[in-house]
């Protein structure tokens, strides 16, 4: 099987705009056990779509993990936001670009 990575698509709900430094904080936080753990490959925020807040793109050892990560996620079990998880099959020059 090829490899495989899984990308947390962050989209906000209408409490969003009430977020609080609180939680910013935990957010980051988890990013950050995340990144020290090596399950994050990227993450970031964007800019220019509304209702979207963010993603992360997680390597992880399967989908279950990643959606553990996604529930466990502070903007998801504060309320702010919910997720959407796809799977992202990795083409690179060792797999021939999946050729």
């Amino acid at each position: 099987m090829e490899k495989m990575m899984y990308m947390m698509m962050i989209e906000k709900k209408k409490s969003y705009n009430k977020i609080t430094k609180s939680v910013i904080m935990e957010h980051v936080e988890n990013i950050r056990k995340l990144d020290n753990e090596g399950k994050i490959e990227i993450c970031g925020v964007f800019h220019g779509y509304p209702g979207m807040a963010g993603m992360y793109i997680l390597k992880t050892e399967s989908r279950k993990e990643a959606e553990e990560i996604c529930k466990a996620e502070p903007l998801v079990t504060g309320g702010y936001a919910s997720y959407k998880l796809v799977g992202l099959q990795i083409a690179n020059r060792e797999n021939n670009y999946l050729l």
